[in-house]
Formats: C-alpha cells, structure tokens, sequence
C-alpha cells in the first residue's frame, strides 16, 4: 500500500529507495555477488567499461543476445575514464563479464549501427566468446547510403568485416517489421509470451500493430545533396523486447531533434515512437545526446525506467534530462539509472543529477517470470566482483 500511495505522489526515486530495506527476491542482497539468472527470467545487463555501449541479454530460457560493444568515446577529462581500468581492453572487460554471467556462447550479436562506441570491441569480443549469428543494418552489400560511407573506412569496421566474412559467425541483415529474426533457440514453446520485433533500420520503420508492414521515412537519395544524406545514426537499428506485460525498447543512436535548417524526415525517432508505443524500460537514443528524446518520443514511449550509458561530458544533454522527468510530456513517477556520470556534468546541469537513482555502476534489469514485474540492479563497476550496490523495485510491468 505504501507503494500505490508514493506512485499517486509521484515522488521520484523515494519508492525505490523504501523498498531497498526490504529482502530483496532470489539473493539479490547489497554488497553480495549477483545472483545468477535463473529458467524463467529476463536479465538485461547494461555493462560499463567507460568505452561505449554493451547490452547482454539473458532471455528466459537462456537464449543470449549481445546489443553493441563499444571501443571509443573520448579520453579523460571530457571522457570517462575505463571501468574497472586500463589493463585490459573494452572487449575483453565485456567478455569476462558476459563469462562471469554464466554465458559461454552468445547466441545473437547486434550491432546497432557502425560507430565505434557502439561496435568497435565487437569482432574482438567474437574471438573470446563465440557468437553464431551476427545482425547488422546492412548484410551483405554495406552499400548504404554509399558504397564510400565515412564509416565504412574507419579500422573498427574493417575488423569488423573481417569477422563477419570470415564464416566464424552467421550473418543477418535485420528486416524491419519481423518478429521472426532474433527468437528463443532453447524452449520457445515454454515462453509463447516473449517476442522481440524489429521496428527500424535505415530509416525504415514498421508502422505498429500485428501486421509487419513498414514506412520509408528517408526520402529518395537520387538529386539529395549530399549534407543532407541520412547520417549512421539516423540509420540506427531499433527493437523492442516484449515479455508478458514489459516491455523494453533500446534504439542505437538515432536522433530526433532535427538540426536548424536541415529537412524534418531527419528525426527518426517519432515515427519509431508511434510504431513502438508506451514500453516500462528505454535505453535512452544517443546516450542522452542533444539532439535526441525529443517531447513526442518521450511522451509517447513514457517508461518507468530510463537507463543511459556514458561515455562523455555532455551525457545527457540537460535539456534532455528535463524532458526526461517532466510530468507535463507524462505523468507519474520514473527513475533514471546512468552507467558513469561525470562530475564536469554535474557542474554544468547541476541540482537535475540529484534526481538520479544510480550515477554509477553496470545497470541490471531482471524481469521476473511472465514478465509480470521487474528489478533494477545496481552492480560495482570498479572491480569484477559484480557485487550489488542497490535494488529498486519491484515495479509491476504495464
């Protein structure tokens, strides 16, 4: 009951912290080691290394799924400084932590778009924990929106083309629209409720409901100026997981606060949003960057959770942030986790960051069998320890 009456108040991150004197569900106690995944649940596992993004999932019947591994970001003071430290490259970090989980292969890795924070530790990670099959936004031809595309030249995706034609790892293009692609390979028939579907890739977006019909929302290349060319963020891949009642949605980098002068199609994010609808827990687009979670987006996904991974001084931008926690875009309480906050950030948006249910720490989200509730679990990023640092929750999905 104490619960219902925090929420009709609205009192941001006050539930979460009442509920952290009670005993936590299946050994998820402060200062203890994580407890493992069990048959059932869905982990998600926000890592931080400093570098960049990496998601692991844990699906309920073990299935695994690898979103991004970044190598890249700026160094300190403007970046954040490597987590645990320096001895060891990103890609081997995620690794040890992906082992430390109890996984021993990744069944899909995802990249949602070729920058480097977001997929440079990848063809490394594959050398460490075998992955079967790759998805990417454009297999087979990278020819999109040019075959002389910047990030088609950089070394992060020259390893990681290497690795993908080397026959180590099965290749995917993901098909907007399909529920078809990333699936339960254990016990499918045990889980009828879980599904993950695919709503956008270079910039076509499925347009919701049961059907798996899509919309262009680029326009025709052919006599487009260049400077006007859809951007590797814009081309971003989205999904949404669903399981039961939760609902979750992670979306690389694209943007959806159209620059000054540059045409509206660029703001990818509110079709997205209108395909997607309202869902319990969102990886914030471009780590909080300026030009993304624009008001529609946000009013129109409304999670109780929003967990952001950084890598930079300027995450989240502050305008960002307020969109974030303003009641006017919707209403009720909701919680924002960051992996790694950096104090130039505080100094320069302020009393806002207070607002923070966790600054800094691996981000864990463990959904409950049938998807009915779910936890949000801070671990210590400073050494491999995976100790808890706080439990919030439990929150019922919608």
């Amino acid at each position: 009951m104490l619960r219902l009456k925090l929420r009709r108040f609205g009192l941001f991150g006050l539930a979460a912290s009442v509920w952290l004197v009670a005993a936590p569900a299946r050994g998820e106690a402060i200062g203890a080691t994580l407890a493992p995944w069990s048959p059932g649940a869905l982990d998600i596992h926000h890592i931080n290394t400093g570098r960049g993004n990496a998601t692991l999932f844990v699906l309920p019947d073990g299935t695994t799924l690898l979103v991004d591994a970044g190598d890249g970001g700026n160094p300190p003071p403007r970046g954040t400084a490597p987590r645990p430290d320096g001895s060891r490259s990103p890609a081997e970090w995620i690794a040890r932590y992906v082992r430390a989980m109890g996984v021993s292969a990744i069944d899909y890795g995802y990249v949602t778009h070729f920058h480097a924070d977001h997929m440079g530790a990848m063809a490394e990670i594959a050398k460490r924990v075998p992955v079967r099959v790759m998805l990417d936004r454009a297999w087979p031809d990278y020819g999109f929106p040019a075959a002389d595309h910047a990030e088609f030249k950089t070394p992060e995706f020259a390893r990681y083309l290497e690795l993908v034609r080397s026959g180590a790892v099965k290749p995917m293009r993901l098909v907007p629209g399909r529920a078809d692609q990333i699936v339960l390979v254990r016990d499918p028939a045990a889980y009828p409720q879980f599904e993950v579907r695919n709503i956008a890739a270079n910039g076509e977006v499925w347009t919701g409901g049961p059907s798996t019909a899509t919309q262009r929302v680029f326009p025709d290349l052919a006599g487009l100026a260049r400077e006007d060319w859809p951007t590797e963020n814009m081309s971003s891949l989205a999904i949404r997981v669903r399981y039961g009642a939760f609902d979750y949605f992670t979306g690389g980098d694209m943007p959806g606060n159209v620059r000054p002068g540059y045409p509206e199609w660029q703001d990818v994010e509110t079709p997205v949003a209108r395909a997607t609808g309202p869902v319990d827990v969102a990886l914030l687009n471009h780590h909080g960057n300026r030009d993304s979670q624009n008001a529609f987006y946000v009013g129109t996904l409304r999670p109780r959770i929003w967990i952001l991974h950084v890598w930079s001084a300027d995450h989240p931008g502050h305008d960002v942030l307020a969109r974030l926690y303003s009641t006017r875009l919707y209403p009720g309480p909701r919680d924002v986790f960051a992996t790694n906050m950096l104090e130039a950030n505080r100094l320069v948006i302020g009393p806002l960051l207070d607002q923070l249910a966790s600054a800094q720490g691996h981000v864990v989200v463990r959904v409950a069998p049938g998807g009915a509730s779910y936890r949000v679990i801070v671990l210590d990023d400073a050494a491999e320890t995976y100790a808890v640092k706080a439990v919030h929750g439990p929150y019922d999905s919608r």
